[in-house]
Parts: structure tokens; C-alpha cells; sequence
């Protein structure tokens, strides 16, 4: 039987396990920022391309305060830094739950950390190309001879970030069903039950994930939602027979 000292020491050790994660992960962090920002110019470039294409000819973004441009393209280099070492950090997540599996279920390192990382960038590139490119160009149709849109650099990166991190991490639908489906929580059969409900939760995540009001943004997050719940039915079904031969 556990004792109270012995679970204190469990706690103790699963703490010092996750201060050695979020340590690597920071230090990968801290490692591609520096890399990022040395390529901080080419990155703008890429940041800047959907709303540049979006906004009428001779425009240009601005800068309000004296040190906001240098304060940005840090921004600009942490957030590539993320994608950048997204891969080490989705192990170090691996690492850190890792302990709480069987051992049989520890072999799925590798599938966990290519599945993470390819839903996670999907769901980047998916906003990158396919919703912001019209949401920005839908904001900025309101120009005219009375309103010119004069944008902060600042404030556009905050909507950038906010929106394609939100994008990255609902695209990890799947792999949070896994290990929902793994502890029992979930099943397929719960999941095919409840669908009609599922669809309406995941119209509210979109509205709340997505940084910008309009309708058109949090439709386009929401219908690869939708996708990804049917994959995660098939996935949950996988974990659950797993778990059953296991068993």
C-alpha cells in the first residue's frame, strides 16, 4: 500500500520531471529565437505577405512608439521559434507523460511526436493560406476616400499570432481523443452519439479561438473541426481496441 510519504515523493518527482521539461523546451525556445531573429527581415516578409497582398498600393504598416519595432520583430522571432522547434517540444510533452503509460504504449513516441507536429503545422498553414489571406481582405474593402487604414505592425502581429496558434492547436483534435479514448474517458461510440453536440461546441471554440469577429474566420476554422472529429471517431476507436487487447 502507497504510503502518504511515498505519494508526497510521487508528486515531488512528477514536479522536478516537469521542470525539466519546460527547461528544454525553453532552452530550444531560446536557441531558435536567436536563429529566428537573425533571419527577422525574410520572416517579416512572410508574416506581412497576407495582409500587404490585401491592402491597396503605396500602403504600408507603422510603428507607434519608439521602441515597438525592436519589441515586434522579437515577437516575430519567438513565434517562429515555436514553429520552428515545435517537434522537440511536443517530445518534451511526450517525456513528461510518458510515465503515467504502459509499456507497450511508450512505442507511440514517435507517432505522437509526428502527428502533433504535422496536425499542429497543418492547422498554421491552413490559416496562413486559407483564412487569412480573404478575413484580411474582407477588413480591408471598408477603405475608401473617407477611412484609410493606417495598421499598426504591433497590433496585426497579436492577431496573427493569436489566430494561427489558435488554428495549430485545435488541429490537435485527434490527438487529445487519443489519449482521452487511451484512459477510457471517451469512446467512439460516445463520440458518433453525441456528434450533433460536438458540432455545436466546436462552432463556439471557433468563435472563441479565432481573434477576429467576422463570420467568415470562425467558419473556416470551424469545418476542419468538423473534419477532424469524424478522424477522431476512427481514432478513438483504434485507442479503444488497442486498450482492449492490452487488456
Amino acid at each position: 500500500m502507497e504510503t502518504t510519504e511515498d505519494a508526497k515523493m510521487s508528486l515531488t518527482e512528477h514536479l522536478i520531471e516537469l521542470r525539466k521539461r519546460l527547461t528544454n523546451a525553453l532552452i530550444a525556445l531560446g536557441i531558435g529565437f536567436f536563429v529566428c531573429y537573425y533571419y527577422k527581415d525574410a520572416l517579416f516578409a512572410v508574416i506581412t505577405k497576407p495582409l500587404v497582398e490585401a491592402l491597396p498600393k503605396n500602403s504600408y504598416l507603422i510603428y507607434t512608439g519608439l521602441t515597438q519595432a525592436f519589441f515586434t520583430y522579437m515577437k516575430v522571432a519567438f513565434f517562429s521559434s515555436l514553429i520552428l522547434t515545435s517537434p522537440f517540444i511536443f517530445y518534451q510533452v511526450w517525456k513528461f507523460i510518458s510515465p503515467a503509460l504502459l509499456p507497450q504504449e511508450k512505442k507511440y513516441v514517435v507517432p505522437f511526436v509526428l502527428s502533433s507536429t504535422l496536425l499542429f503545422l497543418s492547422g498554421v498553414t491552413f490559416g496562413y493560406l486559407v483564412v487569412l489571406p480573404p478575413a484580411f481582405s474582407f477588413f480591408v474593402s471598408f477603405n475608401n476616400q473617407y477611412l484609410q487604414a493606417m495598421i499598426s505592425f504591433n497590433e496585426y502581429l497579436g492577431l496573427f499570432i493569436k489566430f494561427l496558434l489558435g488554428f495549430g492547436l485545435s488541429f490537435q483534435l485527434p490527438v487529445l481523443i487519443f489519449f482521452l479514448a487511451k484512459l477510457g474517458i471517451v469512446t467512439d461510440k460516445m463520440l458518433s452519439q453525441n456528434r450533433k453536440y460536438a458540432i455545436l461546441l466546436m462552432f463556439i471554440a471557433a468563435a472563441i479561438l479565432t481573434p477576429s469577429p467576422d463570420a467568415l474566420s470562425q467558419l473556416l476554422m470551424a469545418i476542419p473541426l468538423l473534419f477532424l472529429y469524424e478522424v477522431s471517431i476512427f481514432v478513438a476507436k483504434f485507442a479503444g481496441r488497442k486498450k482492449e487487447v492490452s487488456a
